[in-house]
């Protein structure tokens, strides 16, 4: 069996749809709890090409938290508490017997936590500077072949930098923003290089928040892993990819709101070609 990658963004890049507000304030927060879904049955290769495979489904449940200590600076936390990874049985497609029973595997999830600082607010700019650290909570040797990970079993330091701009179109708030960021990988994992941008438009009297994104990561590819190995098989050394996604968020009152996403990765190497989708329900303290 070919490996691949099954990998989720969105413990890097939850959206916050708080209109280019880039610290919370003291004693200020946003908190969510989300569902996040992708079926795959083919993936990119190493060298971009798309593959099929057997086909497997990822699911965590996860919060993710940002709290104001200081005007300026937040503490963030992303905590995937359930994450399962499930491949259908194979079935031979000329006697309609299975080959090989299907698998599933459940666990906690790898952790990431933070602080961001913003160094920077002046009229309609805003600007900060994010330290993410990953715990290796999760496990990265699971299943009877180990290949059903839910984390990459190592610690890892991503710092990244925004810079974003709000103002209002056709009298609708609006924000875009963009960042780049260095994510330092241990244990023979590559380091990598990461981007992206960002934008979103109030609508409904400002009870709807319409997001877009696009997402960049691109290897150094000087690890020693190899994404062929076991230990590379879901969270896998040498992942690139570019990524479109959109997400929309509801305020029922003006604190509590529901949210639903997509996202997908249109290019890329050792990555699922599916698409990827989420369902929160977020709790944000202004």
């Amino acid at each position: 069996m070919k490996k691949y990658i099954i990998l989720s963004v969105i413990g890097l890049f939850c959206s916050n749809p708080s209109f280019a507000q880039w610290s919370k304030g003291k004693n200020k927060g946003y908190y969510k709890l989300s569902a996040w879904y992708l079926k795959s049955d083919k993936h990119y290769t190493n060298t971009g090409a798309t593959d099929p495979n057997i086909t497997r489904t990822q699911f965590n449940t996860n919060i993710y938290a940002e709290y104001g200590i200081h005007n300026s600076i937040d503490i963030i936390a992303y905590i995937p508490f359930f994450s399962r990874i499930a491949q259908n049985n194979q079935v031979s497609g000329t006697t309609n017997n299975t080959t090989q029973k299907g698998e599933a595997f459940n666990s906690f999830g790898d952790v990431d936590l933070g602080i961001r600082y913003a160094f920077y607010k002046k009229g309609k700019w805003a600007a900060d500077t994010k330290l993410l650290f990953g715990l290796p909570t999760g496990n990265n040797n699971g299943g009877s072949d180990e290949s059903f990970q839910t984390g990459d079993g190592e610690f890892n330091q991503y710092l990244s930098t925004s810079l974003g701009y709000s103002t209002t179109f056709n009298n609708l708030p609006f924000y875009a923003k963009s960042y780049v960021g260095y994510n330092n990988r241990s244990k023979g994992f590559s380091n990598e290089f990461r981007g992206g941008l960002e934008a979103g438009i109030n609508l409904f009297n400002n009870n709807f928040w319409l997001i877009t994104r696009l997402n960049l990561i691109k290897s150094f590819k000087n690890g020693t892993l190899s994404a062929a190995s076991s230990n590379g098989s879901i969270f896998a050394n040498n992942v690139e990819y570019t990524s479109f996604g959109l997400e929309g968020a509801y305020y029922i009152t003006n604190r509590l709101g529901v949210s639903a996403s997509y996202d997908t990765a249109f290019s890329g190497k050792i990555i699922a070609a599916n698409p990827s989708f989420s369902v929160g329900i977020f709790f944000d303290i202004k």
